[in-house]
Protein backbone atom coordinates (compact mmCIF):
# COMPACT_ATOMS: atom_id res chain seq x y z
CA UNK A 1 0.00 0.00 0.00
CA UNK A 2 2.85 2.03 0.78
CA UNK A 3 3.91 1.69 -2.73
CA UNK A 4 0.98 2.81 -3.93
CA UNK A 5 0.60 6.00 -2.17
CA UNK A 6 4.38 7.44 -3.15
CA UNK A 7 3.55 6.66 -6.86
CA UNK A 8 1.46 9.51 -6.84
CA UNK A 9 2.22 12.73 -8.70
CA UNK A 10 2.40 16.20 -6.80
CA UNK A 11 -0.42 17.31 -8.20
CA UNK A 12 -2.82 14.25 -7.15
CA UNK A 13 -0.85 14.97 -4.02
CA UNK A 14 -2.40 18.14 -3.53
CA UNK A 15 -5.74 17.44 -4.44
CA UNK A 16 -6.00 14.46 -2.16
CA UNK A 17 -4.36 16.80 0.63
CA UNK A 18 -7.28 19.34 -0.05
CA UNK A 19 -10.15 16.85 -0.21
CA UNK A 20 -8.96 15.71 2.84
CA UNK A 21 -9.17 19.44 4.28
CA UNK A 22 -12.39 19.85 2.83
CA UNK A 23 -13.68 16.67 3.96
CA UNK A 24 -12.85 16.87 7.70
CA UNK A 25 -16.12 17.72 9.11
CA UNK A 26 -17.98 15.36 7.12
CA UNK A 27 -19.12 11.83 8.51
CA UNK A 28 -16.55 9.09 8.55
CA UNK A 29 -17.14 7.86 5.29
CA UNK A 30 -15.18 3.68 3.76
CA UNK A 31 -12.15 4.87 2.27
CA UNK A 32 -11.12 3.03 -0.63
CA UNK A 33 -7.85 0.91 -0.85
CA UNK A 34 -6.01 4.41 -2.64
CA UNK A 35 -7.33 6.48 0.31
CA UNK A 36 -6.31 3.88 2.91
CA UNK A 37 -2.31 3.79 1.53
CA UNK A 38 -2.08 7.33 1.68
CA UNK A 39 -3.47 7.25 5.25
CA UNK A 40 -1.31 4.89 5.89
CA UNK A 41 1.26 7.22 4.05
CA UNK A 42 0.75 10.18 6.16
CA UNK A 43 0.61 8.33 9.36
CA UNK A 44 4.17 6.70 9.19
CA UNK A 45 5.44 10.29 7.69
CA UNK A 46 4.08 12.24 11.11
CA UNK A 47 5.30 9.90 13.51
CA UNK A 48 5.10 11.59 16.95
CA UNK A 49 3.79 14.95 15.35
CA UNK A 50 0.90 16.61 17.14
CA UNK A 51 -2.36 17.36 15.25
CA UNK A 52 -0.98 14.95 12.69
CA UNK A 53 -2.35 11.01 12.37
CA UNK A 54 0.71 10.08 13.45
CA UNK A 55 0.70 11.55 16.86
CA UNK A 56 -0.25 8.34 18.99
CA UNK A 57 2.11 6.06 17.77
CA UNK A 58 4.91 5.34 20.11
CA UNK A 59 6.75 2.53 18.35
CA UNK A 60 7.58 1.84 14.99
CA UNK A 61 9.56 -1.86 14.49
CA UNK A 62 11.01 -2.83 10.99
CA UNK A 63 10.35 -6.49 9.63
CA UNK A 64 13.79 -6.74 9.00
CA UNK A 65 14.35 -7.07 12.94
CA UNK A 66 12.05 -10.01 13.69
CA UNK A 67 14.07 -11.83 10.41
CA UNK A 68 17.75 -10.69 10.98
CA UNK A 69 18.00 -10.45 14.57
CA UNK A 70 16.37 -8.95 17.39
CA UNK A 71 17.20 -10.08 21.41
CA UNK A 72 14.26 -8.97 23.05
CA UNK A 73 13.26 -11.10 26.59
CA UNK A 74 9.83 -9.74 27.24
CA UNK A 75 8.12 -10.64 22.99
CA UNK A 76 4.85 -12.21 24.51
CA UNK A 77 2.79 -11.65 21.42
CA UNK A 78 3.63 -12.08 17.73
CA UNK A 79 1.50 -11.21 15.03
CA UNK A 80 1.86 -12.24 11.38
CA UNK A 81 0.17 -9.32 9.31
CA UNK A 82 1.52 -10.68 5.60
CA UNK A 83 2.45 -13.79 4.07
CA UNK A 84 6.33 -14.70 4.40
CA UNK A 85 8.49 -16.02 1.47
CA UNK A 86 9.27 -19.15 3.14
CA UNK A 87 8.35 -21.43 6.20
CA UNK A 88 11.89 -20.68 7.38
CA UNK A 89 11.51 -16.96 8.09
CA UNK A 90 8.17 -17.48 10.05
CA UNK A 91 9.83 -19.89 12.32
CA UNK A 92 12.77 -17.23 12.64
CA UNK A 93 10.27 -14.94 13.49
CA UNK A 94 8.51 -16.93 15.88
CA UNK A 95 11.52 -17.25 17.66
CA UNK A 96 11.74 -14.56 18.99
CA UNK A 97 9.14 -14.81 21.30
CA UNK A 98 10.77 -17.98 22.35
CA UNK A 99 13.41 -16.15 24.76
CA UNK A 100 12.59 -16.61 28.27
CA UNK A 101 11.98 -13.72 30.15
CA UNK A 102 13.31 -15.05 33.77
CA UNK A 103 15.60 -18.09 34.26
CA UNK A 104 15.02 -18.32 38.18
CA UNK A 105 13.97 -21.74 39.35
CA UNK A 106 11.27 -22.84 40.96
CA UNK A 107 12.10 -23.63 44.67
CA UNK A 108 9.23 -26.41 44.74
CA UNK A 109 9.99 -28.02 41.60
CA UNK A 110 13.83 -27.59 40.50
CA UNK A 111 12.41 -26.27 37.59
CA UNK A 112 11.94 -23.18 35.39
CA UNK A 113 8.50 -21.79 35.65
CA UNK A 114 6.32 -22.46 32.18
CA UNK A 115 6.21 -19.56 29.86
CA UNK A 116 4.18 -19.01 26.54
CA UNK A 117 4.26 -16.44 23.64
CA UNK A 118 0.78 -16.07 21.89
CA UNK A 119 0.92 -16.04 17.79
CA UNK A 120 -1.28 -15.06 15.55
CA UNK A 121 -1.95 -15.09 12.03
CA UNK A 122 -2.71 -17.09 9.18
CA UNK A 123 1.01 -17.08 8.16
CA UNK A 124 1.12 -19.50 11.73
CA UNK A 125 -0.88 -22.23 11.01
CA UNK A 126 1.28 -24.64 10.22
CA UNK A 127 2.59 -24.42 13.57
CA UNK A 128 1.70 -27.11 16.24
CA UNK A 129 -0.33 -25.23 19.13
CA UNK A 130 -2.22 -26.20 22.32
CA UNK A 131 -6.16 -26.27 22.46
CA UNK A 132 -6.79 -23.11 24.84
CA UNK A 133 -4.44 -20.40 25.91
CA UNK A 134 -2.29 -20.97 28.86
CA UNK A 135 -2.37 -19.35 32.30
CA UNK A 136 -1.46 -15.74 32.60
CA UNK A 137 2.34 -15.11 33.12
CA UNK A 138 3.14 -15.25 36.97
CA UNK A 139 4.00 -12.02 38.39
CA UNK A 140 7.88 -10.99 37.70
CA UNK A 141 10.03 -11.81 41.00
CA UNK A 142 11.45 -8.26 42.96
CA UNK A 143 14.34 -7.80 41.74
CA UNK A 144 17.23 -5.86 43.82
CA UNK A 145 18.78 -2.84 41.61
CA UNK A 146 22.41 -3.27 42.11
CA UNK A 147 25.03 -0.65 41.05
CA UNK A 148 27.67 1.76 42.58
CA UNK A 149 26.50 3.90 45.45
CA UNK A 150 27.15 7.48 45.32
CA UNK A 151 28.05 8.10 48.40
CA UNK A 152 30.80 5.53 48.44
CA UNK A 153 33.03 7.25 46.05
CA UNK A 154 35.80 6.98 48.66
CA UNK A 155 35.79 2.86 48.21
CA UNK A 156 36.23 2.67 44.17
CA UNK A 157 38.61 0.86 42.85
CA UNK A 158 40.34 0.99 39.74
CA UNK A 159 42.28 -1.60 38.09
CA UNK A 160 44.25 -1.50 34.22
CA UNK A 161 42.37 -2.84 31.27
CA UNK A 162 45.02 -4.82 29.77
CA UNK A 163 43.42 -6.80 26.60
CA UNK A 164 46.81 -9.07 26.40
CA UNK A 165 50.16 -9.40 27.23
CA UNK A 166 52.52 -9.62 24.78
CA UNK A 167 56.29 -11.26 25.53
CA UNK A 168 59.54 -10.37 24.75
CA UNK A 169 61.62 -13.63 24.41
CA UNK A 170 65.34 -14.52 25.09
CA UNK A 171 67.69 -15.77 22.30
CA UNK A 172 67.83 -18.76 22.82
CA UNK A 173 64.63 -21.03 23.91
CA UNK A 174 64.56 -23.58 26.04
CA UNK A 175 62.26 -26.11 27.01
CA UNK A 176 62.14 -28.35 30.32
CA UNK A 177 60.55 -31.22 29.65
CA UNK A 178 60.17 -32.38 33.00
CA UNK A 179 57.98 -29.26 33.87
CA UNK A 180 55.94 -30.03 30.47
CA UNK A 181 52.43 -31.55 31.32
CA UNK A 182 51.14 -34.19 30.02
CA UNK A 183 48.95 -33.31 26.66
CA UNK A 184 46.15 -36.28 26.39
CA UNK A 185 44.30 -36.83 22.84
CA UNK A 186 41.40 -38.80 22.83
CA UNK A 187 41.28 -41.37 19.65
CA UNK A 188 37.52 -41.62 19.88
CA UNK A 189 36.87 -37.92 19.20
CA UNK A 190 38.38 -38.75 15.56
CA UNK A 191 36.59 -39.67 12.78
CA UNK A 192 39.22 -41.91 10.75
CA UNK A 193 36.47 -42.65 8.21
CA UNK A 194 34.06 -40.25 6.45
CA UNK A 195 31.27 -40.27 4.02
CA UNK A 196 30.34 -37.81 1.15
CA UNK A 197 27.56 -37.51 -0.65
CA UNK A 198 26.13 -35.01 -3.39
CA UNK A 199 23.02 -33.06 -2.32
CA UNK A 200 20.26 -32.88 -4.16
CA UNK A 201 16.92 -30.65 -3.19
CA UNK A 202 18.69 -30.48 0.17
CA UNK A 203 19.04 -34.02 0.83
CA UNK A 204 22.09 -36.30 0.39
CA UNK A 205 21.67 -38.80 -2.72
CA UNK A 206 22.98 -42.26 -0.73
CA UNK A 207 23.44 -43.64 -4.53
CA UNK A 208 26.20 -41.83 -4.63
CA UNK A 209 27.88 -41.99 -1.73
CA UNK A 210 31.91 -42.31 -0.98
CA UNK A 211 33.81 -42.56 1.54
CA UNK A 212 37.49 -40.81 2.78
CA UNK A 213 39.89 -43.00 4.53
CA UNK A 214 41.59 -40.15 6.65
CA UNK A 215 44.28 -42.76 7.62
CA UNK A 216 45.81 -41.83 3.96
CA UNK A 217 46.23 -38.52 5.24
CA UNK A 218 48.63 -40.18 7.61
CA UNK A 219 50.71 -41.93 5.25
CA UNK A 220 51.52 -38.83 3.70
CA UNK A 221 52.34 -37.17 6.87
CA UNK A 222 55.59 -37.90 7.78
CA UNK A 223 56.66 -37.32 11.19
CA UNK A 224 59.23 -34.84 10.02
CA UNK A 225 56.66 -33.00 8.27
CA UNK A 226 54.60 -32.78 11.34
CA UNK A 227 57.47 -31.45 13.21
CA UNK A 228 57.94 -28.86 10.80
CA UNK A 229 54.38 -27.39 10.47
CA UNK A 230 53.82 -27.39 14.16
CA UNK A 231 56.97 -25.26 14.42
CA UNK A 232 55.86 -23.16 11.61
CA UNK A 233 52.61 -22.77 13.45
CA UNK A 234 54.29 -21.98 16.94
CA UNK A 235 56.85 -19.45 14.81
CA UNK A 236 54.18 -17.66 13.94
CA UNK A 237 52.79 -16.86 17.19
CA UNK A 238 56.51 -15.60 18.62
CA UNK A 239 57.76 -13.99 15.42
CA UNK A 240 56.06 -10.54 16.17
CA UNK A 241 57.63 -10.00 19.13
CA UNK A 242 61.12 -11.82 18.46
CA UNK A 243 63.69 -9.64 18.04
CA UNK A 244 67.07 -11.94 16.44
CA UNK A 245 67.31 -13.92 13.53
CA UNK A 246 64.13 -15.16 12.18
CA UNK A 247 66.03 -18.40 10.55
CA UNK A 248 67.46 -19.07 13.80
CA UNK A 249 64.11 -19.03 15.80
CA UNK A 250 62.40 -21.34 13.66
CA UNK A 251 65.09 -24.00 14.10
CA UNK A 252 65.34 -23.79 17.58
CA UNK A 253 61.45 -24.38 17.21
CA UNK A 254 62.23 -27.39 14.85
CA UNK A 255 64.43 -29.27 17.37
CA UNK A 256 62.15 -28.21 20.23
CA UNK A 257 58.84 -29.14 18.70
CA UNK A 258 60.31 -32.67 17.45
CA UNK A 259 61.78 -33.80 21.28
CA UNK A 260 57.83 -32.76 22.14
CA UNK A 261 56.50 -34.88 19.29
CA UNK A 262 58.50 -38.02 19.88
CA UNK A 263 58.46 -37.57 23.57
CA UNK A 264 55.69 -39.84 26.52
CA UNK A 265 54.28 -35.88 26.86
CA UNK A 266 51.21 -36.67 24.23
CA UNK A 267 49.07 -39.66 25.81
CA UNK A 268 46.89 -41.13 22.99
CA UNK A 269 44.16 -42.89 24.54
CA UNK A 270 43.33 -45.97 24.07
CA UNK A 271 46.94 -46.55 24.64
CA UNK A 272 46.52 -49.06 21.07
CA UNK A 273 46.17 -46.00 18.79
CA UNK A 274 49.34 -44.90 20.35
CA UNK A 275 51.23 -48.04 19.26
CA UNK A 276 50.33 -47.67 15.87
CA UNK A 277 52.47 -45.36 14.09
CA UNK A 278 50.43 -44.68 11.39
CA UNK A 279 47.99 -43.87 13.84
CA UNK A 280 49.39 -42.03 16.18
CA UNK A 281 50.34 -39.88 12.96
CA UNK A 282 47.11 -39.59 11.88
CA UNK A 283 45.88 -38.17 15.56
CA UNK A 284 48.34 -36.38 16.12
CA UNK A 285 48.04 -34.30 12.76
CA UNK A 286 44.13 -34.37 12.90
CA UNK A 287 44.98 -32.48 17.04
CA UNK A 288 47.60 -29.86 15.52
CA UNK A 289 45.95 -27.26 17.21
CA UNK A 290 46.08 -28.21 20.30
CA UNK A 291 49.52 -29.42 19.94
CA UNK A 292 50.71 -26.04 19.38
CA UNK A 293 48.74 -24.18 21.83
CA UNK A 294 50.27 -26.49 24.19
CA UNK A 295 53.72 -26.03 23.41
CA UNK A 296 53.11 -22.57 23.02
CA UNK A 297 51.91 -21.87 26.48
CA UNK A 298 54.75 -24.00 27.76
CA UNK A 299 57.50 -21.71 25.87
CA UNK A 300 55.78 -18.38 26.51
CA UNK A 301 55.81 -19.08 30.45
CA UNK A 302 59.24 -20.26 30.13
CA UNK A 303 61.21 -18.13 27.81
CA UNK A 304 59.57 -15.28 28.59
CA UNK A 305 62.36 -12.04 29.17
CA UNK A 306 59.84 -8.85 29.46
CA UNK A 307 56.12 -9.31 29.72
CA UNK A 308 54.34 -6.23 28.28
CA UNK A 309 50.62 -5.60 28.50
CA UNK A 310 48.97 -4.21 25.82
CA UNK A 311 45.77 -1.86 27.35
CA UNK A 312 42.39 -1.11 25.69
CA UNK A 313 42.96 2.35 24.03
CA UNK A 314 39.56 4.04 24.04
CA UNK A 315 39.26 2.75 28.07
CA UNK A 316 42.53 2.05 29.69
CA UNK A 317 41.70 2.22 32.66
CA UNK A 318 38.50 1.09 34.37
CA UNK A 319 36.99 1.45 37.66
CA UNK A 320 33.69 -0.24 40.42
CA UNK A 321 32.26 3.42 39.51
CA UNK A 322 31.90 2.60 35.56
CA UNK A 323 29.70 -0.75 36.47
CA UNK A 324 25.92 -0.65 34.95
CA UNK A 325 23.05 -1.22 37.00
CA UNK A 326 21.86 -4.39 37.06
CA UNK A 327 19.03 -6.38 38.76
CA UNK A 328 18.98 -9.62 40.66
CA UNK A 329 16.31 -11.92 42.38
CA UNK A 330 19.99 -13.42 44.73
CA UNK A 331 20.62 -12.82 48.00
CA UNK A 332 22.24 -9.77 48.70
CA UNK A 333 23.90 -7.94 51.13
CA UNK A 334 25.21 -4.22 52.12
CA UNK A 335 28.82 -4.14 51.88
CA UNK A 336 30.31 -1.53 54.15
CA UNK A 337 33.20 -1.47 52.39
CA UNK A 338 32.35 -1.82 48.78
CA UNK A 339 31.67 1.03 46.05
CA UNK A 340 28.93 -1.46 45.02
CA UNK A 341 25.78 -0.44 47.21
CA UNK A 342 25.28 -4.46 47.48
CA UNK A 343 27.27 -7.89 47.86
CA UNK A 344 25.31 -10.23 45.42
CA UNK A 345 25.79 -14.20 47.11
CA UNK A 346 25.79 -17.08 44.78
CA UNK A 347 27.11 -19.14 47.59
CA UNK A 348 27.23 -19.51 51.36
CA UNK A 349 31.11 -19.71 51.01
CA UNK A 350 31.14 -16.31 48.84
CA UNK A 351 28.68 -14.83 52.26
CA UNK A 352 31.35 -15.66 54.20
CA UNK A 353 34.40 -14.28 52.70
CA UNK A 354 32.38 -10.99 51.89
CA UNK A 355 31.47 -10.72 55.97
CA UNK A 356 35.18 -11.43 56.71
CA UNK A 357 36.46 -8.90 53.99
CA UNK A 358 34.11 -6.32 55.25
CA UNK A 359 35.29 -6.54 58.92
CA UNK A 360 38.63 -7.15 58.73
CA UNK A 361 41.08 -4.35 59.53
CA UNK A 362 43.85 -5.40 56.85
CA UNK A 363 40.79 -4.37 54.44
CA UNK A 364 40.34 -0.60 53.27
CA UNK A 365 38.05 -1.54 50.47
CA UNK A 366 36.68 -4.75 48.39
CA UNK A 367 33.89 -5.74 45.67
CA UNK A 368 33.09 -8.61 44.33
CA UNK A 369 33.96 -9.00 40.34
CA UNK A 370 30.32 -9.37 39.26
CA UNK A 371 28.85 -7.11 35.86
CA UNK A 372 32.66 -5.48 36.95
CA UNK A 373 34.25 -5.95 33.31
CA UNK A 374 37.61 -7.40 34.88
CA UNK A 375 38.22 -10.27 33.03
CA UNK A 376 41.34 -12.37 32.30
CA UNK A 377 42.07 -13.31 29.12
CA UNK A 378 43.36 -17.50 29.13
CA UNK A 379 43.74 -20.36 27.02
CA UNK A 380 42.65 -24.29 27.82
CA UNK A 381 42.78 -26.99 25.26
CA UNK A 382 43.90 -24.82 22.57
CA UNK A 383 40.93 -22.17 23.26
CA UNK A 384 41.02 -19.04 24.68
CA UNK A 385 38.88 -17.91 27.14
CA UNK A 386 37.96 -15.36 30.12
CA UNK A 387 38.38 -15.71 33.63
CA UNK A 388 36.79 -13.47 36.32
CA UNK A 389 38.42 -13.98 40.17
CA UNK A 390 35.79 -13.77 42.40
CA UNK A 391 37.22 -10.57 44.79
CA UNK A 392 39.20 -7.13 44.06
CA UNK A 393 40.61 -5.70 47.51
CA UNK A 394 42.47 -2.58 48.03
CA UNK A 395 45.05 -3.47 51.68
CA UNK A 396 45.31 -1.01 54.22
CA UNK A 397 48.70 -1.27 53.44
CA UNK A 398 47.67 0.18 49.81
CA UNK A 399 48.29 -3.40 47.67
CA UNK A 400 45.85 -4.43 45.45
CA UNK A 401 44.90 -8.37 45.98
CA UNK A 402 42.88 -10.31 43.52
CA UNK A 403 41.38 -12.95 45.46
CA UNK A 404 40.09 -16.47 44.05
CA UNK A 405 37.88 -18.75 46.00
CA UNK A 406 38.26 -22.86 44.58
CA UNK A 407 38.06 -25.84 46.77
CA UNK A 408 39.00 -27.97 44.44
CA UNK A 409 41.66 -27.11 42.12
CA UNK A 410 41.58 -29.03 38.15
CA UNK A 411 44.08 -28.62 35.17
CA UNK A 412 41.60 -25.50 33.83
CA UNK A 413 42.01 -23.57 37.46
CA UNK A 414 45.52 -23.95 37.28
CA UNK A 415 45.85 -22.78 34.15
CA UNK A 416 43.48 -19.92 35.34
CA UNK A 417 46.15 -19.24 37.31
CA UNK A 418 49.28 -18.95 35.16
CA UNK A 419 47.77 -16.59 33.31
CA UNK A 420 46.60 -14.63 36.15
CA UNK A 421 49.91 -14.48 37.57
CA UNK A 422 50.90 -12.97 33.86
CA UNK A 423 49.06 -10.83 34.28
CA UNK A 424 50.12 -9.60 37.80
CA UNK A 425 53.97 -9.70 36.77
CA UNK A 426 52.95 -7.40 33.30
CA UNK A 427 51.10 -4.94 35.13
CA UNK A 428 53.93 -4.69 38.41
CA UNK A 429 56.30 -4.56 35.88
CA UNK A 430 54.84 -1.44 33.53
CA UNK A 431 54.52 0.52 36.50
CA UNK A 432 52.02 3.44 37.30
CA UNK A 433 48.94 1.20 38.95
CA UNK A 434 50.37 0.07 42.37
CA UNK A 435 51.75 -3.02 43.56
CA UNK A 436 49.17 -6.03 42.60
CA UNK A 437 49.20 -9.47 43.90
CA UNK A 438 47.15 -12.46 43.87
CA UNK A 439 45.65 -15.18 46.27
CA UNK A 440 43.44 -18.24 46.05
CA UNK A 441 41.41 -19.37 49.33
CA UNK A 442 40.92 -22.89 49.88
CA UNK A 443 38.79 -22.90 52.64
CA UNK A 444 36.45 -20.15 54.22
CA UNK A 445 38.97 -19.65 57.38
CA UNK A 446 41.50 -19.36 55.43
CA UNK A 447 41.04 -15.64 54.22
CA UNK A 448 41.72 -13.52 57.66
CA UNK A 449 45.67 -15.08 56.94
CA UNK A 450 45.91 -14.56 52.96
CA UNK A 451 44.75 -10.68 54.25
CA UNK A 452 47.96 -10.66 56.57
CA UNK A 453 50.31 -11.99 53.90
CA UNK A 454 49.10 -13.06 50.53
CA UNK A 455 52.79 -14.23 49.36
CA UNK A 456 51.53 -17.70 51.36
CA UNK A 457 48.54 -18.58 49.11
CA UNK A 458 49.48 -17.87 45.68
CA UNK A 459 50.47 -21.85 45.11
Amino acid sequence: MLDLAEARTDGEEAAAQASSDEDADQPAKKLTKQERAELLRRTVDTVGKTGEPGEVIQNVISVGMLSEGWDAKTVTHVMGLRAFSSQLLCEQVVGRGLRRTSYDINPTTGLLEAEYVNIFGVPFTFLPHEAKDGPPPPPPTPKTRIEPAKDKRGFEIRWPNVLRVNHTFKPALTLDMAKVKPLELDAGDIRQISDLAPVVDGKPDVTKMSSIDLTELARKFRTQKIVFETALSVFDQIKPTWAGNKDFLLAQLVRIVERFITSDKIRIVPPLFGADDVKRRLIVTLNMGPIVQHLWEHLRFENAAALVPVFDTSQPVRSTGDMQTWFTSKPCEVAAKSHINLCVYDSAWEASESYELDRNPNVETWVKNDHLGFEIIYTFDGVIRKYRPDFLIRLASGEMLILETKGQDTLKDKAKREFLDEWVRAVNGQGGFGTWRWAVSKHPKDVGAILEVPARFTA
